[in-house]
């Protein structure tokens, strides 16, 4: 099977894994710069908080990289195996990735919270295509 939708599933994976690299390669030199002794005796929430928020904003990304883009791929994934993941389903799921990576680049850098909100909203338009678009095959319609 080579469904077009599959494209920006796998590029989401990909930048998924970008933040990942980006959280990291901040987070552990700021853990060395603030002296935080790694005590499994202290909640993590605990132990992040000492961070600067700049270094905060990368993990935060991360964290919501593995929350609401799931449905996406529940739902990219459903239009790809249904032989529906072409047409305006595949343009909701490039529209949804491109906004997914802007928010990412905007929470991790300037942080701005209506310009992330906006993108957020967009986004979830684009995510509500999406899932109109699987509630059409999962009943038939």
């Amino acid at each position: 099977m080579n469904s077009p939708i599959l494209a920006p599933v796998a590029l989401l994976i990909a930048w998924s894994l970008v933040m990942w690299l980006w959280m990291y390669a901040t987070r552990l030199p700021a853990i060395a710069r603030q002296k935080i002794a790694l005590d499994a005796s202290v909640p993590p929430r605990i132990l992040m908080e000492q961070l600067p928020a700049t270094t905060r904003w990368k993990a935060d990304n991360y964290n919501h990289l593995m929350e609401q883009p799931t449905l996406f791929y529940a739902a990219a994934l459903l239009l790809a195996v249904s032989e529906a993941g072409s047409g305006l389903n595949v343009i909701f799921a490039w529209f949804y990735v491109i906004l997914r990576i802007i928010h990412s680049l905007v929470q991790a850098s300037i942080n701005i919270i209506a310009l992330r909100f906006a993108l957020h909203v967009l986004g979830t338009g684009c995510l509500f295509g999406l899932a109109w678009g699987a509630l059409k095959v999962g009943f038939g319609l």
